[in-house]
């Protein structure tokens, strides 16, 4: 992101480039790292991130005031990748956001919970973010497919503003391009008992990092800050890999912000 040179970031953290590839690869390194320099000339907050190096991980989040809410984390090709599951306990109309590596556990869930299928929300189309997507379609072929890309057809294609209800709740998107030139976040609201809203960001933020600026690391880092980062403190982030997490615990851990 930075565009330092591996020598150059070695020297910053008082280790020879090899100790620093190692420490990448690993975790692990006998001596003790300058995290505070490296921080500064890589453009992140050094107290973050050396919080993060010795140890830092988001509060574990309880579920329980989201209790129609499914996380499910698929593993293959050396990628753990999630998914989530989002339902009205009313009408029984349940949304998936992305699909993961496998179609099984999610149909197993539909069905042990009575569900009707009726959304699916795809973040980017990375390929381990919908390579389940041709099974989830042909086990529900009347749900609804929306996503951001332009080569998706203009019937699937989120619509600027737009309020899609699923029961009392309401899933509305915002634009988090910089990862995938389509990602999208998308934010669900009205859920019971005044829960704090939810937000599934696929890989634009992840718990204290944000993904590969592909497209843009300048656009990635600020779609994040306008469109997530704003969000209310208590929002729970649901991100494509890695634990869940929440505004509040970004904007306090995050080194990139």
């Amino acid at each position: 992101m930075s565009q330092v040179s591996p020598p150059t970031a070695a020297a910053a953290a008082g280790l020879s480039e090899a100790e620093l590839a190692a420490f990448e690869e690993t975790g692990q390194c006998a001596r003790k790292i300058n995290f505070i320099a490296l921080a500064k000339i890589l453009g992140l907050h050094p107290q973050k991130l050396e919080a993060i190096a010795n140890g830092w991980l988001p509060v574990a989040t309880d579920l329980h005031r989201w209790r129609s809410l499914r996380a499910f984390s698929t593993t293959g090709e050396g990628l753990t990748v999630n998914c989530y599951l989002v339902w009205d306990d009313a009408t029984r109309a349940a949304a998936l956001f992305d699909t993961g590596l496998e179609a099984a556990p999610v149909v197993a869930a539909i069905a042990a919970e009575g569900l009707v299928l009726q959304h699916i929300f795809i973040t980017h189309a990375h390929w381990d973010h919908v390579e389940a997507l041709p099974e989830i379609r042909a086990a529900f072929p009347a749900a609804h497919l929306h996503s951001s890309s332009k080569n998706a057809p203009a019937k699937q294609r989120n619509q600027s503003g737009e309020t899609i209800p699923l029961g009392g709740l309401r899933i509305t998107h915002r634009e988090t391009p910089g990862h995938a030139e389509d990602g999208v976040t998308y934010l669900i609201g009205g859920w019971p008992d005044a829960a704090p809203p939810v937000a599934v960001v696929g890989d634009a933020i992840f718990a204290g990092s944000i993904g590969r600026g592909n497209q843009s690391w300048d656009l990635a880092r600020a779609q994040v800050r306008t469109e997530i980062l704003s969000l209310p403190v208590a929002t729970l982030l649901c991100p494509g890999h890695g634990p869940l997490t929440t505004v509040a615990e970004e904007q306090a851990h995050n080194p990139f912000f």
